[in-house]
């Protein structure tokens, strides 16, 4: 299997609610670090909360005394003229997921610690640890 196949399979099966595969390139990524800027970059972590009702569950759910969401609209340079609750409810929630994503950190970075290339024989399918080997295995078929 080779190493952006293997990355493919390891990040679809992360359990996270961002659709990773959709915002990573797997022949570009080579650490946790490259996985979460690729994801930022194509706004994996941004959530939109739409409709009041949603997004007054949401936050009575997560924020029901609205300090972190507010807290959060504050550093991002909202004022509380352009605050709606779909508006906090999607700022936490891309909060949420980011901190969610970054609990998974040290099971990504293990996993490139950890990640080398197989190389496959294109005749009958056997693998090795080096493309020479690989490429040898049924040279004289």
């Amino acid at each position: 299997m080779k190493k952006s196949e293997k990355i493919e399979k390891f990040l679809s099966e992360l359990e996270t609610e961002i659709d990773v595969l959709n915002c990573v390139d797997c022949d570009n990524v080579e650490s946790y670090d490259d996985v979460y800027n690729q994801i930022n970059e194509n706004q994996g972590f941004d959530i939109e909360i739409i409709y009041y009702y949603r997004a007054m569950e949401y936050l009575m759910e997560n924020d029901n005394s609205l300090q972190e969401s507010l807290e959060l609209a504050s550093e991002m340079g909202f004022d509380c003229e352009s605050l709606s609750s779909e508006t906090l409810a999607s700022i936490l929630a891309s909060q949420n997921v980011r901190i969610e994503f970054d609990s998974l950190e040290s099971e990504i970075t293990d996993f490139f610690d950890n990640l080398e290339d197989d190389f496959e024989c294109e005749v009958c399918g056997e693998e090795y640890e080096t493309e020479e080997e690989a490429e040898n295995c049924c040279k004289d078929e």
